[in-house]
């Protein structure tokens, strides 16, 4: 296996498959996008040799990407749980349904684990988002002009801990803390819905005066597959931060994507607002 040979994205909802799909072409790595049926949704896919396939049909996946050369596949995008007793399955798919459910009802790391195995299973190497290409990554420090004042700092050491807890549980991956008051904790409605809750939040939650208050902390959970469901930030990440009043989001430096880094810093700058990523060593 060789760099030539085209790397199998599996591709969820979101803007992540097109992004990654892009930067591993950039790094002169030929791509072929499996689309999920009625789950992937990026414009983008057609830029690429690409096909699709239901999530139950895990026979025609597996054949696709072999057909198509891929030795080495990642996953990229959100896939909320499916409706089980309406999903699509072939052969293959049946055979693994018992164990896919099964782990579900652990968690999802549990699920992601369990999907990873079903295609290793089959000769197909699973790999990171990072391991494919590093250009996604947060780096240490601002992405943008911006970083955060020392009234943030308290906020995002808090935010790291509860994110921590969080992960541990198998919960989340991001949370908002203001003036050491927990505002919200993603769940599985995702990073954006969260944010929509702050905003709605009453003002005085956030802030004894007037200016932003408060910071956005994401980070991957503990222990979790580092192969699958990265945490992921990009400009509409930005562009909610900013409606809720927020001074910033502080990120793991080096586990956190970044889409699109140059829109995010360009939002970032225009709202007044940081984007930082932090050493996990720096505690």
């Amino acid at each position: 296996m060789t760099l030539r040979d085209p790397l199998g994205i599996i591709a969820g909802a979101g803007e992540l498959p097109v992004a990654l799909a892009r930067a591993v072409r950039e790094d002169g790595r030929p791509v072929f996008v499996l689309a999920l049926e009625g789950i992937a949704d990026a414009p983008g896919i057609g830029e690429f040799p690409h096909a699709s396939a239901a999530l139950g049909e895990v026979s025609r996946i597996i054949g696709l990407l072999k057909d198509a050369g891929c030795g080495e596949i990642t996953l990229a995008g959100r896939v909320a749980r499916p409706d089980f007793s309406g999903l699509k399955i072939d052969r293959l798919g049946g055979q693994y349904l018992g164990r896919i459910i099964a782990a579900a009802l652990k968690g999802d790391d549990a699920l992601l684990r369990a999907i990873v195995a079903v295609f290793e299973s089959h000769g197909l190497r699973v790999i990171g988002s990072a391991d494919v290409t590093r250009t996604l990554l947060a780096p240490s420090g601002p992405v943008g002009r911006r970083a955060p004042e020392d009234d943030d700092l308290p906020d995002i050491r808090h935010g790291f801990q509860v994110v921590t807890a969080l992960g541990a549980l198998d919960i989340g991956q991001s949370a908002v803390v203001c003036r050491g008051l927990v505002l919200a904790v993603e769940a599985a409605e995702g990073t954006d819905a969260m944010l929509r809750r702050v905003a709605e939040l009453p003002s005085r939650l956030r802030s004894v005066e007037p200016g932003r208050r408060g910071v956005l902390v994401k980070a991957p959970k503990p222990g979790q597959d580092r192969r699958v469901d990265l945490p992921v930030i990009g400009a509409r990440t930005v562009e909610l931060t900013a409606a809720a009043g927020l001074s910033g989001i502080a990120i793991e430096a080096g586990t956190v994507l970044v889409l699109d880094r140059e829109r995010v810093a360009e939002i970032a700058d225009r709202e007044h607002l940081f984007v930082y990523g932090i050493d996990a060593t720096d505690g």
